[in-house]
Formats: structure tokens, sequence, C-alpha cells
């Protein structure tokens, strides 16, 4: 064998069956009398079968082992085999590219989900839109603070959403101020439950001198 055969042959190996099942299918390509060829591959097949008893479940297992003894002999093997030999061409056809949707977001950090659910909301009455487009607006802030390394205010969240609606959705100073201090009384409370866990995580000052200084007092 040379070189090149020898590294297709290493790039065609199925791994799961391994270096030995390759070598035994390298054997058969040195064996002259055709008859004999067959005998030998069918020999190899029932081995390739027994390592993969999983295999058998499927449909055409004993097709697929033919197939995977021509490919692991590089299509070189010629033995009488009982099913229409595998073409090379066929395995190394390429699929269709496909063809993803493209559409432009003008804002691109808050995502596609944040604009379908400001377009529904377009025709929405007035009460929905306010029910609804506080939590918009609370997360639209964290992904502006997210990608933008900064603080976005409520005014201007509300104001993308005016763009993103075309003027559609135009929400009042007073929602604004109310969301506004929902959103500062919701981030006060994160912060003070990360300073609870932050300093609990902290082992207390002196307290394991003052374990040691009371055992030395007993």
């Amino acid at each position: 064998m040379n070189k090149n055969y020898n590294y297709l042959r290493r790039r065609l190996m199925i791994p799961e069956y391994g270096r030995h099942i390759q070598e035994m299918i390298d054997s058969l390509l040195e064996i002259d009398d055709r008859e004999e060829r067959t005998r030998q591959a069918k020999a190899v097949i029932a081995v390739m079968g027994n390592l993969n008893p999983l295999l058998r479940d499927t449909a055409d297992f004993t097709h697929k082992l033919w197939d995977h003894l021509f490919i692991m002999s590089d299509f070189r093997l010629d033995v009488d085999s009982p099913y229409p030999l595998p073409a090379r061409e066929d395995l190394e056809v390429k699929p269709d590219k496909l063809a993803y949707p493209q559409s432009d977001i003008s804002h691109k950090h808050y995502g596609k989900n944040i604009v379908r659910v400001i377009n529904r909301l377009k025709y929405e009455k007035q009460e929905v839109k306010e029910a609804v487009l506080g939590d918009v607006v609370r997360y639209m802030y964290s992904k502006s603070s997210e990608y933008n390394q900064d603080h976005p205010t409520v005014d201007m969240i509300t104001n993308d959403i005016n763009l993103l609606s075309e003027g559609a959705i135009n929400l009042g100073e007073e929602w604004q101020k109310r969301v506004e201090v929902e959103h500062k009384s919701a981030s006060s409370r994160q912060k003070g439950a990360k300073h609870q866990q932050r300093a609990a995580r902290q082992p207390q000052k002196g307290g394991r001198k003052n374990v040691q200084r009371h055992n030395t007092q007993k």
C-alpha cells in the first residue's frame, strides 16, 4: 500500500469498528482468489455485527454492514455482495445550503422577540399596553445595560419603544415615572439581597480569637 492510500484509509476508517477490523479488511485486499475473498468478507461482516449489537434493531442492518465494509476498504474490495455496491460519489454529496432568513433590526441588543411583542401591542388598547409594557421595559433595561455597559433611563427605553412601534406606542410621563420608581425599588432590593449574601459568606472579624480566648479562660 502506498502512502496516499494509507492516509486515505485512516481518514475513511469508521472509528467504532476499531483498528483490528480495519486491518482485517485490509488483509482481504491481498487475497487473490475471489471465492475465498468473498468467504472471508462474510466472516468479517459477522464480526462487525457482533461489535455493534445495537444496530441489529435498525432497518437494513446487514446492508449497513456491507456498506461499511466497502467504505473501510476505500471501495477497492471486489467480492460478491448481496447488496448493490455503494458509490463514493453518493457519500461525498454535499447538502444544499440552507437559506436563513435575513432581517435587519435597528436595536439588535433587544432581540427579535421584543420587536414582535411591540408590533402586536401597537393594536391593543392603552390599558393592555401599560399592563404588558412594564415587564417589557424592565427586560429592555437589563439588555441595554448588558450591551451598552451603562445605566439607561426609563425615558430612553420608552423612546426606543416609540421608535420600534413607529410612533404607535407613546407612553405618558406619569406611566414612565411609575415604572421608574418600581425599577429603582427592584434594583434596591436586589442590591440589598446581594449585600446580605456577601456578608453571610464573609467570616466575622475576631470570631476565631474570641473562641480561643473563651477556651483559655476555661
